[in-house]
């Protein structure tokens, strides 16, 4: 029988609120998803992370495999697990993704793990967050990249066959940042511990409430910045009420390298905050923003309590000038802004084109059906 084995990567973070909130949310998805994968009939299911102290509640449904905590690899890290549990397929999760997986999604994940020839099955192959490999032996011959993001090219440029999931909400939502626990938390989704997790936080935000009133409004426009799919990009313009526009630019920043510097960090860095917002607000009525290509090449990343803090408007704890006089100029535009990472761009939208309709009395159907 092939030996088949889901494997959850979990980094606990630092003592920051932002970081605390982004923890102990990805850690309630992961134990949810455990769970399930169990009850779908995976045997074995391990959390690799440097602490198991801090992954309160997972005794009897995780195994944990301890890594070290420093000059982290993740290629390595995998590799290793492969080799040492002899898998023949794996799971494999971040821990703040797969939280709202259905269990369809999962069965079809499983039965692809299961399969003998060798493959790869991605959420996102330009950016993975989690992945079904099957004949997953095959990767011990492979130079797998140190962070997982690249993980699809870096298989495929081996000779594997890759595959990619739909694009829906529970595909590409991943825990990457606390505006994304947010909006679940308006959304209602997720899977039980991930919804019961999400009824303990009330950290409050100036603007997303704002924002995700406009996209109810059929006059207003709303304008996406940062690394967005045309698909993703098109899949919410038709479920909201507004209009919408888009600046696109640094996809890939995390999976590979470019030599290119994006036009809008340019812009920013030549103009200042308050030019390029002043500019923003002339040009639609609210603004959904990746800030990361925008504010830092892929790495030169301030820590994640400077990102995290400037995510949730704490402009104190945002101690990087660059990143302060962003958000300061964010908070003081006339128009709402919301920001944070490309998940914010990614499965955050599909969230935001539910939770907008939550208490409102508008027709849903706002567009045409197709004529057939």
């Amino acid at each position: 029988m092939r030996r088949v084995a889901g494997l959850i990567f979990h980094a606990p973070l630092g003592e920051s609120r932002g970081e605390r909130l982004v923890e102990e949310g990805r850690w309630a998805a992961a134990l949810g998803l455990a769970r399930r994968l169990r009850a779908a009939g995976v045997g074995e299911v391990y959390a690799v992370t440097p602490s198991a102290g801090r992954c309160p509640g997972g005794e009897g449904i995780v195994e944990f495999i301890l890594s070290e905590a420093s000059d982290f690899h993740f290629g390595k890290v995998f590799a290793r697990q492969i080799a040492r549990l002899e898998l023949d397929g794996v799971l494999y999760f971040g821990s703040g993704a797969g939280g709202l997986l259905a269990e369809d999604d999962l069965a079809r994940l499983i039965e692809f793990a299961g399969k003998e020839t060798s493959r790869a099955l991605f959420n996102n192959f330009y950016s993975c967050d989690f992945c079904s490999v099957s004949g997953a032996r095959r990767l011990l011959d492979v130079d797998l990249p140190a962070i997982d993001n690249s993980l699809g090219f870096v298989l495929s440029d081996a000779g594997i066959p890759c595959f990619s999931l739909a694009r829906t909400a529970a595909t590409q939502f991943d825990i990457d940042t606390p505006t994304d626990l947010l909006l679940l938390a308006r959304s209602g989704s997720g899977n039980p511990e991930l919804r019961a997790f999400c009824t303990t936080i009330h950290p409050s935000h100036p603007t997303l409430d704002r924002a995700l009133a406009t996209l109810t409004d059929r006059s207003a426009v709303t304008c996406l910045v940062g690394r967005v799919s045309p698909v993703t990009w098109a899949q919410f313009e038709s479920q909201v009420a507004c209009r919408t526009s888009a600046l696109v630019e640094g996809r890939g920043m995390r999976a590979g390298a470019s030599a290119h510097v994006p036009w809008l960090r340019q812009s920013l860095m030549d103009d200042g905050p308050e030019a390029f917002f002043a500019r923003l607000a002339q040009a639609c009525d609210a603004a959904w923003i990746d800030t990361r290509p925008l504010l830092a090449a892929p790495d030169s990343f301030p820590p994640a309590a400077v990102r995290f803090a400037s995510d949730l408007f704490h402009s104190d704890d945002v101690l990087d000038p660059a990143w302060r006089a962003f958000t300061d100029a964010a908070l003081g535009s006339s128009i709402p802004v919301v920001l944070g990472g490309h998940s914010l761009v990614s499965g955050g939208l599909y969230l935001a084109a539910e939770a907008c309709w939550k208490g409102r009395n508008l027709l849903r159907r706002l567009h045409p059906e197709p004529f057939a």
